[in-house]
């Protein structure tokens, strides 16, 4: 089976532009090519394809994608390695979800202590010109949300 770029990417979900991003690094192979130049891909292509887009919804770098993938064509892999990767990406998830409550916190304090009338004070301007103040700092660290 011959496919198109357009093909391709109505088939996996995934983008011609996120398709030849892909190729360009290596997480798929260079597709092969009409006389014309017209890029074509095969079933297994467009397999690759769907685990790559569903490694990407769930945030997965590329670096990681480029390991996962080699893990997935090795036939006698152990699963040790998948399970690490996968560990490894749900604490830096977690990392990245604490960073944005602690933004969020910080931000609700700094909202809430705005008045928001038509006077020049403003505590938000305030902690983007200044830096964050302990107090901030400690709205981001302590809040009850």
């Amino acid at each position: 089976m011959d496919l198109s770029i357009g093909a391709a990417a109505q088939a996996s979900g995934v983008s011609a532009k996120m398709i030849r991003y892909y190729e360009s690094v290596g997480l798929i192979g260079k597709a092969r090519r009409s006389a014309a130049g017209y890029r074509f891909y095969g079933e297994k292509d467009v397999q690759t394809l769907r685990f790559v887009r569903r490694a990407r919804d769930l945030g997965f770098p590329v670096e990681d994608i480029a390991r996962l993938l080699e893990l997935w064509r090795d036939a006698g892999r152990s699963s040790a390695e998948v399970k690490r990767l996968a560990e490894e990406h749900v604490a830096a998830l977690e990392a990245r979800i604490e960073a944005l409550q602690a933004m969020r916190r910080t931000l609700q304090h700094l909202a809430g202590n705005c008045h928001g009338d038509a006077r020049p004070d403003c505590p938000i301007l305030d902690d983007l010109a200044e830096g964050p103040t302990e107090q901030t700092a400690a709205a981001g660290r302590n809040c009850c949300t």
